[in-house]
């Protein structure tokens, strides 16, 4: 009798979790509609953005290299001449859609935060649960930070090096529309997933498989990870990738006071 209540329990769970993962992923489909429907100005606004000589991060770089009586290819920045190429027939349907459905999870980001919450908070006690309200909040701020950090700042300095980068002037630089949407939502994600660091050091430190002490000593061989995922996430330029790194070293470090926070609260509680 008591291991049929354990399997009915464990099904129950189950059928709990696939209402979430439905709820979740019907999130991301709705918005993503709404970004399918409003495809051109999607577009045109934020995808496209980058290509346009008078996007903000490209004047504020100018005005600051102005500022200090330094001229920069900021301040001449030419994209008239660069068309993106659409060379197959579903090619800009395809990359419509698959956009739209990227947009739709970054966008859909904090409701499936609050949906997994939904779906571990029953197993936390009354404390835990107290002590991680802000989850839902200090996540998705992480998150969209990643999102705003990488559109503003690494999106713009990435497309302004490779679209002017040319090996011979016998080589003409020709994108597809594939090649440019895809750098800029691996990007958007890539940044914003790694900005997650200190929620994921959290709770590793919570189940004991990471401590502070653990983090401080590795500390070397962490920045070498990050440079590769840096690497990875960005284009093959030494600025792209420098300015990726710094705010997830920072990260890195808040992270280490986050995992020694949680083990003094552990010990005080087990005191």
């Amino acid at each position: 009798m008591a291991e049929t209540q354990k399997e009915m329990s464990f099904l129950g769970h189950l059928e709990e979790l696939r209402w979430h993962l439905v709820r979740g992923v019907s999130a991301i489909f709705i918005l993503a509609i709404v970004f399918f429907i409003f495809a051109e100005e999607v577009y045109n606004n934020f995808l496209l953005a980058h290509i346009q000589p008078d996007f903000i991060t490209y004047q504020l770089f100018c005005d600051f290299f102005n500022f200090f009586g330094m001229d920069s290819e900021f301040c001449h920045i030419n994209f008239a001449d660069k068309k993106l190429q659409s060379i197959e027939v579903t090619s800009q349907l395809m990359n419509s859609i698959w956009s739209s459905l990227i947009l739709g999870f970054i966008a859909s980001f904090p409701y499936i935060l609050w949906e997994f919450w939904r779906f571990v908070s029953p197993g936390l006690t009354k404390s835990e649960i107290n002590k991680s309200r802000g989850f839902i909040f200090i996540a998705s701020f992480l998150f969209f930070i990643g999102v705003v950090f990488s559109f503003y700042v690494i999106a713009p300095i990435s497309v302004q090096f490779l679209y002017n980068y040319q090996i011979s002037d016998a080589i003409v630089n020709s994108f597809t529309l594939e090649s440019h949407i895809g750098l800029i939502t691996n990007m958007l994600l890539g940044v914003s997933i790694l900005f997650e660091l200190p929620v994921l050091i959290y709770f590793l430190t919570k189940i004991g498989l990471i401590t502070p002490e653990f983090l401080k000593k590795y500390r070397k061989h962490a920045l070498v990870i990050v440079l590769i995922a840096a690497a990875i996430i960005t284009p093959p330029d030494v600025a792209s990738q420098v300015i990726v790194a710094i705010p997830i070293l920072i990260l890195y470090e808040i992270s280490i006071k986050v995992s020694r926070r949680v083990i003094k609260n552990q010990q005080k509680n087990a005191n």
